[in-house]
């Protein structure tokens, strides 16, 4: 079998959520015998299966709001990985030439046995990847090495350090030129380099050594800010997309080890597929047709336009509705010009948000379904709204990733986006698509008004406040400059409420409904002073049946959710890391974390669950675990 077949053979698998969380586009993923790099999207490959986009026109049109140039070409599409059934009845079939495309990467690789350091241009390694039911057993072996394992030729495995740079560049450490500090080798031109790797996740445990003529060097000296002397400006390359940017980089290279958890971030856009209210409708079609209804700068112009054929879907509202919606898109558009308001994320929460408060629920289909339930009596100073989600459906797409800080979360543009592909604006962009169930909570306006009240003044919430500044300013690589509003993004009281009570939630419902904690999500309406929410979502979001079992909406019965809330706030009350936890409070600059009195123990989930990475969470604003005057559930038992 020619080396060209093999490389077509799958070599792992993953779930779809994986493209969208852990490992995507540009994305290294470690495999049992080497790592690989996801492709871009210009190499995924459709057109040797049947397969279908995913509707989702709200998250289209906040996808293209992000990444496509307004007046140029849109995504136009929403896509599933590339994926077709039979790889396991026929592994060599032509479902086993459909899937997600990777390169190895880093390209250098080191012998097992004689440490012997190349790239894998020079020819000195192979690859194997012969049992086509065995993806787990392809290999890249060291063939002129005299050494042998069990009769087999040396394994070689991945480099394991790389180059980085905050712009989402990604390439190979220079280790040739590293070891020669910068020089060539002083005996010949292509020289015998290894690598002495004594184990460990230390960068002191690896050198690097020239066979030729004798030179070595620790990889330490490659690390910190002073090792960034001894490295080459970043080159701009992506080899996800093999190109390198053509407007250059020169920002300093930084090295990592090829499982850093900071090598990749994701940045999605997600939407619950949720029927329009007449509002939400309502502004849809004015943004549609706002070159023509700009005009209508008075109700009789818009009279004199309303028979016009473009006008006609317009004709389901009256026009006093439809000029007091054009009214208030004037409003927000001339404000975004006058006061030049700083990139931010679509609001994609709105909508749902006025589903989900509705006063009349939505006629239920295959993709949305809600059914209300009374509030319990002994709940009924805490909420106010209680909603079953029997049917949900969420969309998430990718629309770029970043290397070495995550994506700022109210900051689309703080932290350099790297492609999907080599165009500008792809025609379209990765997704995937979950169905699940869920519980919407809406806590009581009065309780929670009351509550930001009696905080507003209080040392822990200032505490919280001055961890955020100090975090933002030390988390973004030196983006935020001083004359920034240090607390641009801070999500407020309200926010770390509703976050702490979620994950209190989250935790006794696990115990109950059947579903692990991971397979849960979360979704906190929490709006801003101009637009107070109270809300929560919790819900399933898993790519298969156990998201749609009907365990959790069960939970939202009265009699058991009463049960549920209250062992959540008993447990609160306790935790077996106290007094540490429970005295925990965020102190710039000595540590630096969002979190007060929060741990692993009593209120931390996973990661795919909680929406903000377990930060702006704190048992004392919920139960009284310190100062009474700031729990916001007091005398609930």
């Amino acid at each position: 079998m020619t080396d060209k077949a093999q490389h077509r053979r799958r070599v792992g698998s993953v779930r779809p959520s994986h493209l969208m969380f852990t490992g995507g586009v540009g994305a290294l993923v470690d495999l049992p015998n080497f790592a690989v790099l996801v492709r871009g999207i210009d190499d995924w490959h459709y057109d040797s299966f049947e397969w279908a986009d995913l509707k989702e026109p709200r998250l289209l049109h906040a996808v293209n709001g992000l990444i496509a140039d307004p007046y140029g070409p849109q995504v136009t599409q929403l896509r599933p990985a590339p994926w077709m059934d039979g790889t396991d009845s026929d592994p060599s079939g032509p479902a086993a030439k459909v899937g997600v495309p990777v390169l190895p990467f880093p390209q250098w690789l080191r012998c097992t046995a004689c440490n012997d350091l190349g790239a894998l241009d020079s020819k000195i390694f192979k690859f194997e990847n012969a049992r086509p039911r065995r993806p787990d057993q392809a290999r890249f072996f060291h063939e002129s090495c005299t050494a042998k394992r069990k009769g087999k030729r040396p394994l070689a495995v991945a480099a394991r350090f790389v180059l980085v740079c905050p712009a989402g560049h990604l390439d190979d450490f220079p280790y040739a030129s590293f070891v020669h500090r910068g020089g060539p080798c002083t005996e010949v031109s292509h020289p015998r380099l290894q690598m002495l790797d004594h184990g460990g996740n230390q960068a002191a445990n690896v050198k690097v050594k020239c066979v030729n003529c004798g030179q070595d060097r620790n990889i330490r000296d490659a690390m910190g800010q002073r090792g960034e002397i001894t490295l080459p400006r970043c080159r701009g390359r992506h080899p996800h997309l093999s190109t390198f940017d053509p407007a250059g980089c020169k920002l300093p290279s930084k090295p990592l080890v090829i499982g850093a958890s900071n090598q990749w971030f994701a940045q999605t856009l997600s939407v619950l597929a949720v029927p329009p209210t007449s509002g939400s409708a309502l502004q849809g079609k004015v943004e549609q047709l706002w070159e023509h209804l700009k005009k209508a700068v008075l109700p009789e112009i818009l009279d004199a336009l309303w028979d016009l054929p473009q006008f006609k879907p317009l004709h389901q509202w009256t026009q006093a509705e439809v000029f007091e919606a054009i009214s208030a898109h004037r409003s927000s558009v001339d404000d975004a010009t006058a006061v030049q308001e700083a990139a931010a994320y679509p609001d994609l929460h709105t909508p749902e948000w006025e589903i989900f408060t509705s006063p009349q629920l939505p006629e239920p289909s295959e993709d949305f379904a809600l059914n209300g339930v009374a509030v319990p009596p002994a709940l009924s100073g805490v909420f106010s709204h209680i909603v079953q989600a029997d049917r949900l459906r969420e969309v998430r797409a990718l629309i770029g990733f970043t290397r070495l800080d995550a994506p700022d979360p109210e900051d689309p543009t703080l932290v350099a986006r790297a492609p999907l592909s080599r165009s500008r604006t792809p025609a379209w962009v990765p997704a995937t698509e979950v169905r699940g169930e869920g519980i919407f909570l809406r806590v009581s306006d009065e309780l929670v008004a009351d509550w930001e009240r009696r905080v507003a003044g209080s040392a822990a919430l200032a505490a919280h406040r001055d961890a955020y500044v100090e975090f933002r300013r030390n988390r973004y690589s030196g983006r935020v400059q001083d004359t920034d509003d240090p607390l641009r993004g801070w999500p407020g009281a309200r926010y770390i409420a509703l976050h702490t009570l979620s994950h209190l939630l989250i935790r006794a419902i696990s115990l109950e409904c059947g579903y692990s904690s991971a397979s849960l999500s979360e979704r906190i309406y929490a709006g801003r002073d101009d637009d107070r929410r109270t809300g929560i979502l919790i819900y399933t979001a898993v790519p298969d049946t156990e998201g749609t079992l009907g365990g959790l909406v069960a939970l939202a019965e009265p009699e058991r959710f009463t049960r549920i809330v209250r062992r959540a706030l008993r447990d609160a009350e306790r935790c077996s890391s106290d007094p540490l936890c429970a005295d925990r409070l965020p102190r710039p600059p000595h540590e630096d974390f969002l979190h007060g009195a929060a741990c692993h123990v009593c209120l931390f989930v996973s990661e795919t669950t909680c929406e903000r990475g377990n930060r702006f969470l704190d048992r004392r604003f919920i139960v009284p675990v310190g100062d009474p005057d700031l729990v916001l559930l007091p005398g609930l038992k």
